[in-house]
Parts: C-alpha cells; sequence; structure tokens
C-alpha cells in the first residue's frame, strides 16, 4: 500500500479530498463558515466558493441559518454526514488499519490440514488460517485481499492459489478517483468489502445489481476463536 494515499470522492468534474472533508468538520465542530475559514487559516471568499462547487455535485451539505431567538449558524445536513463516512470508509480501507473494512464471517471448523482450516459459513466454505484448538471461529477478509470476477471469467481453481471464492451480487459502490471500495452480498450478515482499482470497477462494468464472484487466498484469511454464546 501506498503510504502517501489520500482518498478522493469524484462526482462529475468536482473531487471530493481530504481538504474537504477537513472543511466540512470544522464547519460541523465551529457552526459557522466564516469561523471554520479562520479556524483553518482560509479565506472566507474561497471557502464559501468551494463550499458551492461541493453543493453543486454533491448535494446540500450545510444548512444555514439566519439569527433569531435560537441564534444563527450552520450545521451539516445528513448529506453531509454520509459523504464524510463514505470518504471515511474509502480512505480506512486503502491503509488497512478499520476493522469495519475486514469483512467478519461466523462458522465452524470441518476440517483441518496443517494449519489451514475448513470452515462452513453463511457465504460457504472458507479456508483460513487457524489456531488448532478453535472449533467455533470467526474469519476476517480484508478488503484489500479481495479479487472481483466477472461470472464468466473466474479462473480455474488448478489456476489460481486464491482458492476461496463467493458468489454474489454488487450491492454498493463507494468510487474514488483510483479505486472503489465495493459491496458484495455473499449471504453473510453483512456484505463482503472489496478494495478495487477503477479500472477493475469499469473493466467488469460493476454497478448495483452486477452479479460477480469474489476470490482470496487462504493464506491471507485469518480465523480467530468466536467469542462464547449462550445456548
Amino acid at each position: 500500500m501506498d503510504p502517501g494515499f489520500e482518498a478522493r470522492l469524484r462526482a462529475g468534474d468536482v473531487t471530493f479530498t481530504p481538504r474537504d472533508a477537513t472543511l466540512l468538520r470544522a464547519i460541523g465542530e465551529t457552526g459557522s463558515l466564516n469561523a471554520a475559514a479562520g479556524e483553518l487559516g482560509r479565506s472566507y471568499a474561497r471557502a464559501h466558493g468551494r463550499l458551492g462547487e461541493l453543493e453543486t455535485a454533491f448535494g446540500s451539505l450545510v444548512e444555514r441559518h439566519r439569527g433569531g431567538s435560537g441564534g444563527g449558524g450552520s450545521h451539516l445536513t445528513p448529506d453531509a454526514e454520509r459523504l464524510l463516512a463514505r470518504f471515511d470508509r474509502l480512505q480506512s480501507a486503502f491503509s488497512g488499519t478499520a476493522s469495519a473494512e475486514e469483512t467478519v464471517l461466523t462458522g465452524r471448523v470441518t476440517g483441518r490440514e496443517g494449519e489451514l482450516a475448513t470452515v462452513e459459513t453463511p457465504a460457504g466454505t472458507v479456508r483460513a488460517l487457524a489456531p488448532p484448538a478453535a472449533d467455533r471461529v470467526q474469519v476476517a477478509v480484508r478488503a484489500d485481499t479481495v479479487t472481483l470476477h466477472a461470472t464468466s471469467e473466474v479462473p480455474d481453481e488448478d489456476a489460481t492459489s486464491a482458492r476461496n471464492r463467493f458468489a454474489g451480487t454488487v450491492v454498493d459502490i463507494d468510487r474514488g478517483e483510483a479505486v472503489a471500495l465495493v459491496s458484495v452480498d455473499v449471504g453473510g450478515d453483512r456484505p463482503l468489502a472489496a478494495l478495487v482499482t477503477m479500472e477493475s470497477v469499469e473493466r467488469l462494468g460493476l454497478a448495483p445489481g452486477r452479479e460477480v464472484v469474489a476470490t482470496t487466498k487462504a493464506t491471507a484469511t485469518r480465523a480467530t476463536p468466536a467469542p462464547a454464546v449462550d445456548e
């Protein structure tokens, strides 16, 4: 991974950058565009102009109130909160530091071959590195270890080391400038997250409703004992 990567979200010709995220958060914290610009050392005119560009591309981001009995000020709209959440997910997924971008599947070990265990999960059979004594486990699949394939282009199992396969349907795509975070419904409790290049998004024609096959290597998949549950 490139440690200097910066998440970017694009809508038309406008790109939402870390600098824009900082501006929105400052508005949310200070309750004022003017105060946010001052705190960040930016001119009010440029901050106001940039906010206008962002709202044209991404929708209403800041709701403004004039003075009155409750006072004036500004606060972030739900669209702004969702935009910041998308931005954070993309940045976290690429850096690999956020467990939110690590899909967890719970299952039971049904077989072993050395350090590798065969685990039955709601999304299918998974091979993963697992501790020897574990029976009921949680299998973690990192977004940056997942490869997506068109259903007609899945490589033969003998031709690849990525033996874990999940057939599913794309449910959401957070598009960045160079990469995208794709969520695929594979039958688990939550969608499987995959971090792919925008080139792959275009080549595979990825969009909500598109059927795909996700693959991962067993050696890149980790299983840990699942928390005990009362039965």
